[in-house]
């Protein structure tokens, strides 16, 4: 398990190539949009985004270059890109998982910044020289009053995508709980209308340990729980997640026989909704590839024998990284994978831990396998120590172009950093104001608040 949180801004990016391109690669792109926004501002220093749109052929890497308009702003430190400054003029190239950009394909960049006097917006950016002009057709809005479940309906996977019932990609973000053993008075008709309606949450994972306490201790009374929260979850029109959280021992097929057990019981009872998905093991370590394949490739017809359409999520090695904390990477996986239809893989990560090797294994994946990052964290991988804003907003932006989906640990008042909520937040009444989020938990809320714009056509 681990935990993340979710920072402001997003800066970004025009195409060009780097000095080690070929010539086939030099060729300008023919256009692009670039959106700048300042996330947050304070005395003396701000945070801002560009996000960019290639509008023109596919490029296999990117510059982006522009002009801070006054002689005070300068670049403090950015992300999502190797960011470098002269005079006035600001250049942002594309690092190695995000350097290819396909046509119609966005990138994502931040950076922090000071200033002295004014802190005016840039209006020129150019892609290779081009200026930057190009407009792009915005995706139909979804219905207004709809929930994420009433727009999107039965989801499935589709390609390396999870799609909903218009076959197109959507992504979900959500939050998880904490381990229901312990932090139960944390879900509740309070937490989750707020979850669902001021967090405006796609999403509830629900964490259910199998050991520590948890599901071998009782398991009648943890899989009515787990299905008493899949209730509450599609009552608010919030997708479901539940998560058989495997952790100590780390080999899955040690709980073998519980989770086909459990699986049996919350597919057969939960088949007829649209908004359950099955994590059939949190993450594994110390185990093999090959050991989680064999435990998968026995539990989902299990699932399938009474839920046959639901998608499955598998976890990978060395703790849902895809290997990545084991030293191997994502080709096991790719090169390997489980033999059944309608399945995903899962990856973890907490931000101020994983950096840039993991992001490029993931960037490497998406290509490949359909991913989703069933729990991530702000902080370190102990689920304590101060968060990591700058890879934070990384790794969202990183999801967000890519259209993973992501729920973010944790939706709890535990005494950790990582928690959404203050100590003591949990039995009360208040959600939602800055008085009971702490610092994770307001930049999640402020992330998973925006708009979702899931396509309809």
């Amino acid at each position: 398990m681990k935990r993340l949180l979710a920072l402001l801004a997003t800066c970004a990016t025009v195409l060009g190539l780097t000095a080690a391109l070929g010539p086939q690669d030099a060729a300008a792109a023919t256009g692009c949009k670039v959106e700048y926004t300042v996330a947050s501002q304070w005395q003396g220093g701000f945070q801002a985004g560009v996000k960019v749109t290639n509008l023109g052929a596919p490029t296999n890497g990117w510059t982006l270059d522009f002009a801070l308009p006054d002689a005070g702003q300068k670049v403090a430190q950015g992300w999502n890109a190797t960011w470098s400054q002269s005079g006035s003029a600001v250049t942002a190239v594309g690092v190695d998982w995000n350097r290819t950009l396909a046509t119609g394909a966005t990138a994502d960049l931040g950076f922090s910044g000071t200033f002295t006097g004014a802190n005016p917006k840039p209006t020129a950016f150019e892609l290779n020289g081009v200026a930057c002009t190009g407009t792009l057709e915005e995706p139909p809005p979804a219905p207004a009053d709809g929930t994420p479940v009433d727009i999107n309906g039965p989801l499935h996977v589709c390609g390396v995508n999870l799609c909903n019932q218009y076959d197109r990609p959507v992504q979900l973000r959500g939050m998880s709980t904490h381990g229901i053993q312990w932090f139960d008075a944390c879900y509740n008709a309070a937490s989750l209308d707020a979850l669902a309606n001021d967090w405006k949450s796609d999403l509830l994972r629900i964490s259910m340990y199998v050991q520590e306490d948890g599901y071998e201790t009782d398991p009648a009374g943890f899989t009515a729980r787990v299905n008493e929260l899949v209730d509450m979850a599609e009552a608010r029109g919030m997708y479901a997640l539940i998560d058989f959280h495997t952790l100590t021992p780390g080999d899955p097929n040690y709980n073998i026989d519980r989770a086909k057990t459990f699986f049996a019981s919350v597919a057969a009872r939960n088949a007829g909704k649209k908004n359950v998905i099955y994590e059939i093991t949190n993450e594994p370590n110390g185990v093999s590839w090959s050991g989680i394949k064999s435990y998968a490739e026995q539990v989902i017809p299990v699932v399938r024998a009474a839920d046959p359409d639901a998608v499955v999520i598998v976890g990978t090695r060395g703790w849902s990284s895809l290997g990545v904390s084991d030293g191997s990477n994502e080709s096991e996986v790719v090169n390997n994978p489980v033999n059944a239809a309608n399945i995903m893989y899962a990856f973890h990560f907490y931000a101020a831990s994983h950096k840039d090797s993991y992001r490029s294994a993931l960037s490497r994946a998406a290509s490949r396998l359909p991913l989703f990052v069933t729990e991530f964290g702000t902080v370190s991988a102990t689920g304590g120590g101060a968060m990591d804003q700058a890879s934070t907003t990384a790794w969202l932006d990183l999801l967000d172009q890519l259209k993973i989906s992501y729920a973010n640990w944790t939706y709890s008042d535990a005494p950790e950093s990582s928690a959404a909520f203050r100590p003591g937040t949990c039995g009360g009444s208040d959600y939602s104001s800055s008085g009971v989020l702490n610092d994770s938990g307001a930049l999640l809320k402020n992330r998973i608040s925006t708009p979702d714009s899931f396509p309809t056509s």
